[in-house]
């Protein structure tokens, strides 16, 4: 089978996971030791080895940039691309252990955000693989009157309870898994509390799941419907997130209006899901233009799924 097979043949839920938990400590134990700076030098060789040997993240990442700069990428585009990645997962170990004082933040949007929260029935914070969840968490961490509840699917949320074990046993999140009788309980519950609690919506591990057809840089693709219908379903305003890395120690975070559900009724509910959908694809495309090194999806992200449930937007 040609590599470019099995990009095509290869989807996010399937793809082997590389992460090793002894290397993680042995990585963390020099990141904390050493310093950023210093720990910094190993990133160039783990972004040169999966851009050398990992052929279908290398292909998935040739296609996205092709896309967004509107040219074939060159290697050091493909280059810039991996290492932008694993500054990101990198800068995670010193956020996890709060140290906030290496980073440089920028923050759009805030006074939009706390205007939510101060309505007291607290928000969907909705974003995709494109830049750094953590340095949003971070803010919550930083200020105690911000609570961050992360929804995700539950071998992701096994997967991440394990990497914060490794790092920093003392650090925890708070995370509700998909896929459990009480899940959708357990997140009316932190909203009602005032959480903001956060998902990325722009994967699902099931094909079949009913979604939404959607323009992503000059392609549709499917985009599972079920965390904008929770929000619809729960009447609850919904907000953009992204935390995109800018180099060096810099992270922007954006706050977008994306929908706001409080008040919609049952007959307006397929109206303002397919334009919240719209919304989000564009929300994406902006980002990813303004920081296109920022897009963490190394599977063939525009693959054709399932038409079952599809809503065309």
């Amino acid at each position: 089978m040609s590599d470019n097979q099995k990009a095509t043949d290869t989807n996010w839920a399937s793809t082997p996971e590389r992460s090793n938990m002894l290397m993680l400590r042995i990585m963390t134990w020099v990141s904390l030791h050493l310093g950023r700076r210093v720990s910094r030098i190993v990133l160039h060789f783990i972004a040169s080895y999966f851009l050398l040997f990992s052929p279908t993240s290398r292909n998935a990442s040739r296609d996205y940039l092709k896309r967004v700069l509107g040219h074939a990428p060159r290697w050091h585009e493909l280059y810039q691309h991996f290492f932008t990645f694993a500054s990101t997962i990198h800068d995670r170990l010193y956020l996890v252990n709060r140290r906030f004082d290496l980073f440089d933040f920028e923050v759009h949007g805030a006074e939009m955000l706390h205007k939510l929260l101060d309505e007291g029935n607290g928000l969907f914070l909705m974003g995709a693989h494109l830049g750094s969840f953590e340095v949003i968490h971070s803010l919550a961490v930083k200020r105690t009157d911000l609570r961050v509840a992360m929804l995700m699917y539950e071998e992701n949320a096994r997967k991440i309870n394990a990497t914060l074990n490794a790092i920093n046993p003392q650090m925890t999140h708070d995370i509700i898994g998909l896929g459990h009788i009480d899940s959708m309980i357990q997140v009316s519950e932190r909203l009602d509390e005032g959480y903001m609690v956060g998902i990325l919506a722009d994967r699902s591990p099931d094909n079949n799941d009913a979604h939404y057809s959607v323009d992503i840089l000059g392609s549709h693709v499917n985009l599972p419907s079920g965390p904008l219908r929770m929000a619809a379903l729960l009447k609850r305003p919904v907000v953009f997130m992204t935390g995109l890395y800018l180099g060096g120690n810099r992270y922007a975070i954006h706050f977008d209006t994306l929908a706001d559900f409080s008040n919609i009724t049952r007959t307006e509910r397929a109206a303002a899901l397919q334009t919240a959908s719209i919304r989000y694809a564009k929300l994406i495309n902006h980002y990813c233009h303004k920081a296109p090194y920022n897009w963490f999806n190394f599977f063939d992200f525009w693959k054709p799924t399932s038409t079952k449930g599809s809503s065309k937007s």
